[in-house]
């Protein structure tokens, strides 16, 4: 075993720093987004085509690209070259000059990044056993909402002074300084046994593929997994609900909401987690099940916040519990699907479903609860937003049925296993 990785606890708080920096770059556009489409005269469609399909659309494909790669060779020296990439693009995103630019920038900052999350949920899954994988990936994982805070704050405070392009330099020059040193870091994965490394990269995927579709309880939380991400999809006109057909003021709610998001985002992926980790060894499901009980606890305050008085106690514990519920399951929901999948594959799994989550709720689900909402107005529905969002919660809530029932199908692999393994002493 290489020396770094005799210290576990500082391999998971150097990834937390790099998926820290990683959501900051990636949410730099959203903090300047005035100050940016105003430089570069760029109208609302261009504006939401960088923010949304340039990213999904490069971080969908390269996920499992990349994930192949990191199962076949050095997981740190992938997680490395990303840093590289997304960090000398984050410095050729300050530079642009026009859209065109701007997109090409932002799709390889978004490549670069895709090569984080499966490389090192497959370090973090060999490193730590699965009673402490779930507290370790929550942690991990807080690097998204802390990424997205920061970003907004870095834009308020250093952004204000110096710039957005002065921030993007600054920010690609972090990154190159974090990569170098990473690189220089030894895990010679050529020497493993077949069934401990990946294969190519079409092989891989089709293995991948294989595997996903013949194993029940690995399918049905990817599903669940990708369906309480619809939570983010509502998220992204939650401003909009709430100034045009609940009445709040917009400057108001917006600080309040960037404030919750980061204090119960954060809450949620290091506290989901954790408790994943302690309640689940007393259910008969695990983790999956641990995942179906957390999402029915909190699916009726997000329900109520639907229908409750604004700014009531009872409207900000649903906003909350929606903050809380996605980054929660991050912890529990990865350590069943790395704990369900071949060593020699985790990261191309991992990869797949950053990219379902990517293209089906947040691209797909933000495209759709638009569309919706467009085509209630135009019938003159009273609160076309309301219903649509409404929904879009009951989607979301409804990922408590695909972890039960991949608690269920696990329950019934593991007798399985015991059985076979009594039968062959």
């Amino acid at each position: 075993m290489m020396f770094w990785k005799k210290s576990p606890a500082a391999v998971l708080a150097s990834l937390l720093v790099i998926h820290l920096l990683a959501h900051i770059d990636r949410n730099m556009l959203l903090g300047f987004s005035p100050q940016i489409t105003h430089d570069l005269a760029l109208d609302h469609t261009q504006y939401g085509f960088l923010v949304g399909a340039v990213w999904v659309l490069s971080f969908g494909v390269m996920a499992v690209f990349m994930g192949t790669l990191a199962d076949r060779f050095s997981r740190p020296r992938v997680i490395a070259a990303g840093v590289l990439i997304w960090s000398v693009c984050t410095l050729a995103s300050g530079h642009a000059q026009s859209f065109e630019q701007m997109v090409v920038a932002r799709f390889f900052v978004a490549s670069g990044e895709a090569a984080l999350v499966p490389a090192a949920v497959a370090l973090l899954a060999e490193l730590f056993s699965e009673k402490k994988r779930g507290t370790a990936m929550g942690l991990f994982f807080m690097g998204i909402p802390l990424g997205v805070g920061c970003s907004f704050l870095l834009a308020g405070s250093f952004g204000a002074t110096h710039g957005w392009r002065s921030t993007f330099y600054a920010l690609g020059v972090i990154g190159v300084a974090i990569a170098v040193p990473l690189a220089l870091l030894k895990e010679d994965r050529s020497r493993l046994a077949p069934q401990e490394r990946g294969a190519p990269v079409l092989p891989q995927v089709l293995a991948v593929l294989r595997t996903v579709a013949g194993n029940r309880a690995l399918y049905l939380t990817i599903i669940g997994f990708v369906l309480v991400h619809l939570v983010f999809a509502s998220f992204s006109f939650t401003q909009l609900w709430l100034v045009d057909e609940r009445g709040m003021n917009a400057a108001g709610i917006a600080t309040r909401i960037g404030a919750l998001q980061l204090v119960f985002g954060t809450l949620g992926a290091a506290a989901g987690g954790a408790m994943a980790d302690r309640v689940a060894k007393k259910l008969r499901g695990g983790h999956a099940s641990f995942m179906a009980l957390l999402v029915m606890i909190c699916a009726p305050f997000m329900l109520a916040y639907r229908f409750a008085p604004a700014g009531s106690p009872l409207f900000y514990m649903g906003m909350c519990a929606g903050f809380f519920l996605p980054l929660a399951v991050y912890g529990p929901a990865i350590t069943v699907v790395t704990g369900l999948t071949p060593q020699n594959m985790r990261s191309t799994v991992v990869g797949f479903t950053m990219m379902s989550i990517n293209v089906f709720a947040l691209a797909t689900g933000t495209v759709v609860v638009g569309m919706v909402t467009d085509h209630f107005v135009k019938v003159g529905a009273s609160a076309p937003l309301t219903g649509v969002l409404i929904a879009t919660d009951v989607l979301a809530i409804s990922s408590a049925l695909f972890f039960a029932l991949a608690a269920r199908a696990s329950g019934k692999q593991r007798a399985l296993a015991l059985e076979s393994a009594q039968l062959t002493r």
